[in-house]
């Protein structure tokens, strides 16, 4: 191996320090990445055209999702759900209240607590978007074997950080081992 002379490199010369731990190229999972970029974009793709009509994007899609799925939601696990600045989750939930997709209430023995609901309007929405995402996610999953769902179930909780300190995520996997043990 070449030694590397930093204390004086050569005009335009790149002068990092090597990094012993960066794998090898040929290390890479560039199939799984590609994979999930693809899969994401077209997943996410899906509703993205459906918020498009509303003036929404995928921040509106993400805050409706949750709202609905967890009424009561306080604002500020929101925040750690969605790990975004009080500012971004300010502008897009601004919207949705004014336009009567999520209503917000004042917590009943803490009234500091905001707490958010899905209107009637919003859970519309969250259902059509839903269902389009199911859609292909049924398409995708109808050749898999119970064995592969199984699979698929344990890859995707794999990749979510297991040290993510938000209640609603806590509350998924919880949820998903609870149906898990019942079966």
């Amino acid at each position: 191996m070449t030694d590397i002379n930093f204390s004086n490199p050569a005009p335009g010369a790149d002068v990092r320090a090597p990094d012993r731990a960066q794998p090898r190229s040929s290390d890479l999972r560039w199939d799984i990445i590609e994979l999930l970029f693809f899969a994401y974009r077209d997943f996410v793709g899906d509703a993205d055209n459906e918020l498009e009509a509303f003036g929404f994007g995928r921040a509106h899609h993400r805050v409706l999702h949750f709202v609905h799925r967890y009424p009561g939601l306080k604002v500020a696990d929101l925040l750690d759900v969605l790990r975004i600045t009080k500012q971004s989750l300010g502008r897009v939930l601004k919207q949705l209240l004014e336009e009567g997709y999520i209503v917000q209430r004042t917590g009943n023995n803490d009234r500091r607590q905001r707490l958010l609901f899905a209107t009637a309007k919003g859970e519309t929405l969250v259902a059509k978007l839903a269902g389009l995402q199911t859609d292909r996610i049924n398409r995708a999953l109808r050749d898999i074997s119970p064995a592969g769902m199984d699979a698929v179930h344990q890859f995707l909780r794999a990749m979510i950080d297991r040290d993510d300190p938000d209640k609603v995520l806590q509350t998924i996997l919880a949820s998903g081992a609870t149906a898990k043990a019942k079966e």
